[in-house]
């Protein structure tokens, strides 16, 4: 991987971590149409560029995460991503065994648009407006919900965004809620990627994969940089979509991208 395909998954990466398309989804099937060789750096890094995206996020809304006096809110963010926490290490295994084939990941990627096509009409009466107003049980709920977005393709924003509808929130706040529990659940996997995980090529931890040389760790720094100032810009975006049009957009865009990639991809095994 070169320093220009190294930034056009990270901008891919900082445009669809928040919205309802899967972020995953795409940093593969770009990679796969630009010949990217999937090594163990090119699998580190698209993991580890989220740390950028976690920013975007602290940022747009630094006084809800640095206002130390609402204890309930971090109390329901630890409590919601637990689920993801657990089940993403048993199935790691699987999940890697997963990414490196485009076709099922484009199969469930027209499977979720026709998800959000339903899920826009099915839920009418919202009784859940604030974050504050948002039980630890319903975030636990929510985070359950998140953890179907362990399977590549479904996208964990859309995930935990119907969860949080189903739970009775409205749109902008199961969205924003999707936001800041993506702070601990990707941060959590960032940590694991780079800290604990073996990887089954190399042998080698993700730091060490980093500092293995200097392009490698120049590469993570850049990749972290554009995928923040880009997902700062899709989440203020993001909002005033949905705020408007709902999750109709995103259905028709999952539908269509995933027929196009699922031909592509067929026709190219």
């Amino acid at each position: 991987m070169d320093y220009f395909q190294a930034i056009l998954i990270a901008i891919v990466e900082g445009l669809t971590e928040y919205l309802p398309v899967s972020s995953t989804a795409h940093m593969i099937f770009t990679s796969s149409y630009f010949g990217i060789q999937e090594d163990d750096f090119v699998k580190l890094f698209q993991v580890s560029i989220q740390f950028g995206a976690i920013l975007a996020v602290v940022v747009l809304y630094w006084k809800k995460f640095f206002d130390f006096r609402k204890i309930n809110f971090y109390i329901k963010l630890a409590c919601a991503v637990i689920p993801a926490l657990v089940l993403g290490k048993i199935f790691d295994d699987k999940i890697d065994a997963v990414l490196g084939n485009p076709i099922p990941i484009a199969i469930v990627l027209i499977i979720g648009g026709i998800v959000l096509l339903f899920v826009d009409g099915r839920f009418h009466t919202p009784t859940v407006a604030h974050e504050e107003d948002i039980s630890i049980k319903k975030a636990v709920t929510i985070g359950f919900w998140q953890c179907l977005a362990m399977m590549p393709g479904t996208s964990r924003s859309a995930a935990s965004i119907i969860g949080g509808m189903q739970q009775g929130l409205t749109r902008e706040t199961a969205a924003e809620f999707s936001f800041f529990l993506a702070v601990p659940t990707m941060l959590a996997v960032t940590t694991y990627s780079l800290f604990l995980k073996t990887y089954e090529v190399s042998q080698l931890k993700g730091y060490e994969l980093l500092t293995q040389s200097p392009d490698n760790l120049k590469m993570f720094l850049v990749g972290n940089i554009v995928a923040f100032i880009v997902a700062v810009i899709a989440i203020k975006f993001f909002i005033g979509i949905i705020k408007k049009y709902g999750f109709k957009p995103w259905a028709y865009y999952r539908i269509i991208a995933g027929v196009i990639l699922l031909a592509y991809f067929s026709l190219n095994k």
